[in-house]
């Protein structure tokens, strides 16, 4: 029974992962592409649909220190009054 069981979840999990798209997106038969959207000059292609723009996906802007640097001083850096 366990064999069984076993084998047939190896078998489903093979069905599984060959029915991933290998080919291009391309819209369903009969259907369009969106039309353009409001002051775009052309329509997006599927693939130009699916990119995030840098909106959705931000790129990192932190400061990194790249190398050693000394700190200026800080005339505002004074020890608490007493």
């Amino acid at each position: 029974m366990k064999v069984a069981i076993g084998l047939s979840a190896a078998i489903s999990l093979a069905l599984l992962a060959g029915c991933g798209a290998s080919s291009g997106l391309k819209p369903a038969k009969g259907e369009s592409l969106p039309v353009a959207p409001y002051g775009a000059k052309a329509t997006p292609t599927a693939k130009e649909l699916i990119t995030p723009t840098s909106q959705a996906r931000p790129e990192r802007s932190d400061d990194l220190l790249k190398s050693s640097e000394n700190r200026r001083s800080d005339e505002f850096d004074l020890p608490p009054p007493n």
